[in-house]
């Protein structure tokens, strides 16, 4: 009898257990479902409160709007409370409003509980031949796990996408009445925008705290307050150019005979134009020298018949019509500014040419030479 009345005992007590181990599960879960409400309330009394304290309060003019354009000049006071801001993104205030769209809610508190947890969208506007939006979370975006914070984006429509990117730099934009500045939110890079990619923004822009408190000015004039956007599309580029050395040259050399040179009576003369590694170039000669050569050497430049300033390697003699033990100087650099052209005033000296045994003149004739080695290209392209 004892065994039996210990054994009921015992069953009693197992059904003590379990109904208390289900009574503990039904109040966790209670508690987790009203824990988002409990947050969303407390927030929305802060902001019905905040927007009370600024209406006794309120001692500006509403006849100021705040999407006014002003002379731009920032201000380095930061924002407080940013800390879950990302290490990209950069805050300030600053005078100049948004320009591409702004967003005034008459009273932010009756806006927060029309959009309960949700969001408030923008109508679309355009920029940059495309649609976009600006989306604003009052009460944090849930999808980012964000709670007691305003989480701000802006979106692009999919039907307006024509290529298969955009990339664009935005920024946000919240009115201080008090400062009667901007505080401006932006990120140090462009984003890309695509169809699986439509919207980018700030989850944790500014606590929702900070935002109602008075002394910040957000909430002004008995409840109003003021958001901005600016987006830059950023066009990938379209024209562009490349730079490279042609060394292949076809024919790359060109001799030009020069009659009667002691009768040579004019400052230059010019060769006919050649063509080299598919450019055309001609020769200039100074017969009684150019600069500090004058009367005492023979100038000798090579010049692009065009107008070409690129870097060449090439090769300049006066050829040795006897023994064929050639003067030979070789030249490289972009062309030099007396000339437009490559060469060298003190070529050889007129003594040198005069003297017979160096083989130079001729028959009165001299002979010069050029052999291009390389020269650098460059390719214009556009789209």
């Amino acid at each position: 009898m004892f065994t039996e009345e210990k054994e009921k005992k015992a069953k009693y007590g197992s059904v003590v257990f379990v109904y208390c181990f289900f009574c503990v599960v039904l109040v966790v879960g209670l508690v987790r479902i009203a824990k988002p409400y409990d947050n969303f309330k407390q927030n929305l009394m802060e902001a019905e409160a905040a927007v009370e304290e600024g209406f006794l309060g309120a001692t500006y003019s509403s006849r100021n709007l705040p999407c006014n354009a002003h002379k731009s000049r920032s201000d380095s006071v930061p924002a407080q409370n940013q800390e879950k801001l990302s290490a990209q993104t950069s805050y300030f205030y600053r005078q100049l409003p948004p320009n591409s769209y702004c967003v005034q809610f008459d009273s932010f508190a009756t806006m927060l509980k029309q959009v309960n947890t949700g969001k408030y969208e923008s109508r679309p506007f355009s920029i940059g031949g495309y649609n976009w939006s600006l989306l604003i979370y009052p009460n944090g975006n849930k999808q980012d796990n964000v709670n007691g914070y305003i989480s701000v984006y802006a979106r692009i429509h999919n039907s307006s996408l024509m290529t298969n990117e955009v990339n664009a730099e935005i920024k946000f934009f919240i009115y201080s009445k008090i400062k009667d500045q901007y505080l401006t939110f932006q990120d140090n890079e462009p984003q890309r925008f695509h169809m699986f990619k439509p919207q980018w923004g700030i989850p944790t822009m500014i606590s929702l705290s900070s935002f109602l408190t008075t002394t910040n000015g957000f909430v002004f004039d008995g409840g109003r307050s003021v958001f901005g956007v600016d987006v830059v599309v950023t066009e990938p580029f379209k024209k562009w150019e490349v730079f490279s050395n042609e060394e292949n040259i076809r024919d790359p050399i060109y001799c030009w005979k020069i009659t009667q040179f002691s009768t040579l009576d004019r400052n230059s003369y010019t060769s006919g134009s050649f063509s080299c590694g598919g450019r055309n170039w001609v020769l200039k000669v100074y017969p009684n020298g150019v600069g500090s050569a004058t009367g005492n050497s023979l100038s000798l430049f090579l010049l692009s018949a065009s107008n070409e300033t690129d870097y060449v390697r090439a090769k300049l003699r006066v050829l040795d019509q006897i023994r064929f033990t050639h003067l030979e100087k070789q030249l490289e650099g972009w062309p030099n500014a007396t000339e437009n052209g490559w060469g060298l005033d003190k070529f050889v000296t007129l003594a040198d040419i005069k003297n017979a045994t160096k083989g130079f003149l001729v028959n009165d004739t001299l002979k010069v030479e050029v052999e291009i080695l390389s020269f650098s290209k460059t390719d214009f392209f556009s789209l």
